[in-house]
């Protein structure tokens, strides 16, 4: 159980951690897995909460992160790291896996629920992007003067895949009946998306759309959200400033059987140049319906939630999650606002639920589940393949 971050050197990828050291370059990290939880998918354990608290702090005594976080949504927990590293940096994502394992075995030991769900692979390829967790990272870059202050949000949802983010960013960075901050000069330029074809299998296969122009291209594709999902978004302003980072992976596509939702993950920075964070949750009001929800199969609400929530109520609604922090010249974050926590979203919640019970009424009929390829239930393709067997042709 001791971290392979711990054993690596200053030669190979230790030579681009130098010179990240030396520009002063800043790398947010959210790694985020379900590796076990409490009596089904509920929440991680406190053992295994304060077995990723242990890594994590060790790693920050021997210089490789310069702070970190650690919390859970739903069943899976989420380590948000800086460093100097670099976005995928194999020094960062071998700790994280590290992380993981060793939280799977305090999982194991407890007797706990999907210990080590999340972790597809043997180990990863000096990149846990493909082996089971999501992950979002996102480098600023030192002393640009149109970001005099480092301002953030972290969105964790559970229950749903990478697509739940599609129509909030889409929203937020194209209409300014959600951020009228469009409207400012420092935005009215538009922003750059990534988007990702999430199905297919042999590497990243991206597409890059501008905003206002391409706005209705943009939605063409991102109204399917099971395929396709944003995975970065930039300033057209200030094109070296990314302003979204979200975790694309597909548990299925990896393993090539359905293996559970993916429970993505997202960076949000925010203020200035950016929207504001009143305008970044504006389109959650919606609660809008996702894939998702008990056993990943059913069309569901996204409720926005307070941050280490456990699933625990009926039809197992998708989660959100937001912690807004600060981060300062020298890595080291604020304390956290949980934004999704407070009353004034009380009401949505409730609203979310009813929408929820109302779709649920309509059972396993329509849309009200998703389609075959989506399914968790996949005995559901046994038994069809066994009435397939008895049509006839008249």
């Amino acid at each position: 159980m001791n971290g392979g971050w711990g054993r690596i050197g200053l030669s190979g990828p230790g030579r681009a951690r130098k010179a990240h050291k030396e520009e002063g370059l800043l790398t947010i990290s959210a790694i985020k897995a379900d590796v076990g939880s409490i009596g089904g998918h509920t929440r991680p354990s406190l053992a295994m909460m304060a077995e990723a608290e242990r890594a994590l702090t060790q790693a920050r005594q021997s210089g490789l992160l310069l702070d970190f976080r650690v919390t859970y949504t739903g069943d899976d927990l989420c380590l948000l790291m800086t460093h100097r590293q670099g976005a995928g940096h194999p020094d960062v994502h071998n700790l994280a896996w590290d992380v993981f394992k060793r939280c799977t075995e305090v999982a194991r030991e407890e007797g706990l629920y999907a210990a080590g769900q999340d972790l597809l692979k043997d180990a990863p390829s000096g990149n846990v992007r493909g082996a089971g967790p999501g992950a979002a990272e996102i480098e600023i870059p030192a002393g640009a003067p149109e970001r005099r202050a480092e301002a953030f949000l972290v969105f964790t949802a559970d229950k749903c895949g990478p697509g739940a983010f599609n129509f909030p960013l889409w929203a937020v960075f194209t209409s300014p009946l959600f951020n009228a901050g469009l409207m400012l000069p420092t935005m009215k330029k538009g922003f750059k998306f990534r988007v990702i074809d999430m199905e297919y299998p042999h590497g990243d296969r991206v597409i890059e759309l501008v905003s206002p122009e391409e706005h209705l291209d943009l939605a063409i594709l991102l109204r399917d959200e099971n395929r396709f999902g944003i995975q970065a978004i930039h300033s057209r302003l200030h094109p070296n400033q990314q302003v979204v980072a979200v975790s694309t992976d597909r548990l299925h596509t990896i393993a090539g059987e359905y293996k559970g939702k993916d429970d993505p993950v997202a960076i949000v920075r925010t203020q200035g140049i950016f929207p504001a964070p009143e305008e970044v949750v504006s389109p959650y009001v919606v609660a809008p319906f996702v894939g998702g929800g008990a056993r990943g199969s059913h069309t569901m609400p996204l409720m926005p939630v307070a941050i280490n929530s456990p699933v625990t109520g009926p039809y197992c609604l998708p989660l959100v999650a937001c912690v807004a922090y600060s981060l300062n010249g020298q890595g080291k974050l604020s304390e956290g606002v949980d934004v999704f926590g407070d009353r004034v979203w009380d009401h949505i919640r409730l609203k979310a639920q009813r929408k929820g019970e109302e779709l649920r009424q309509q059972g396993f009929v329509g849309a009200a589940m998703l389609p075959m390829t989506e399914l968790e239930y996949s005995a559901f393709r046994k038994s069809l393949a066994e009435l397939e067997d008895r049509f006839q042709v008249r």
